[in-house]
């Protein structure tokens, strides 16, 4: 058996978190190598991971990398607030927004080096650490630009891009926007809504005002005025801008640019 230098142990336990004995059968397995020793330990303690991966991992955070051609967004999960606010669980969020970039727009599915970047901090931490969710955005150089806000707790964050001529300030105000508006924007404009959100405001809206004994005739009529105002409240262009009430999202725009798309992402909600 090899003879273990208590500095490479320390070595080892501050490059993982990990506790010094296992640190140390690592290296004594390991002959004395301190990346055979952390392989051996990542494919050990992850095995016992696995095992433990139907506890909710209900704590997070949001991370977003930009640059000029794409942005990315990813939410990562931990059971604790304790690890989500850990400063290596933030950077490790970070990385996978960085790697995220090199992927497909859309949707993106975790790679093995994402995952094994969320494999350390679960190594380290002993929690059910994972990527929930991941999506790409993509433009033309020189179309526009994106905008970016993740709040100060890490658990919301947006991304907005644009086409046409406008300020990465402004972006980021609007982005500041959509954290915080209410009612959460559903979509750029009246039309964006989703149809689903449409039907169900529509419905409830005419029950009410059957049961308030109005002719359906009339009640339709209501709705249809209801639903206008409805679709000024969570289409996010028609929105008072949050820092400037006296002005709509739109009008902060100016004429020369429009949100082609935007993200809001809150740890936990469903995807």
């Amino acid at each position: 058996m090899a003879d273990i230098n208590p500095k490479i142990v320390m070595q080892l336990r501050n490059k993982t978190g990990l506790p010094m004995m296992a640190c140390k059968a690592a290296l004594e397995k390991a002959g004395g190598d301190m990346d055979k020793a952390e392989e051996i330990l990542r494919k050990e303690l992850k095995g016992k991971m696995e095992a433990r991966t139907e506890r909710a991992a209900g704590e997070g955070r949001i991370a977003v990398h930009l640059t000029r051609e794409a942005a990315t967004i990813v939410e990562v999960r931990a059971e604790s607030d304790f690890t989500a606010k850990n400063e290596k669980f933030i950077a490790a969020a970070g990385a996978v927004a960085k790697l995220a970039i090199d992927q497909h727009s859309g949707s993106v599915q975790p790679t093995p080096q994402m995952t094994g970047i969320i494999d350390e901090i679960r190594i380290s931490t002993g929690e059910n650490c994972r990527i929930a969710r991941a999506h790409k955005l993509t433009q033309d150089p020189g179309t526009g630009g994106f905008g970016s806000y993740v709040h100060h707790d890490g658990k919301t964050g947006v991304l907005v891009q644009a086409e046409g001529s406008v300020s990465d300030e402004t972006l980021r105000q609007i982005c500041m926007h959509i954290t915080a508006a209410v009612p959460r924007p559903q979509g750029i404009s009246a039309t964006d809504i989703p149809a689903d959100i449409v039907e169900r405001e529509r419905r409830f809206r005419l029950e009410q005002a059957i049961e308030s004994g109005k002719p359906k005739e009339i009640a339709e009529k209501m709705v249809e005025g209801g639903m206008r105002k409805f679709f000024e409240e969570v289409a996010l262009v028609e929105q008072p801008f949050i820092m400037d009430p006296t002005r709509k999202v739109k009008d902060v725009l100016g004429g020369k640019a429009q949100v082609v798309a935007f993200l809001r992402w809150q740890v936990g909600e469903q995807a």
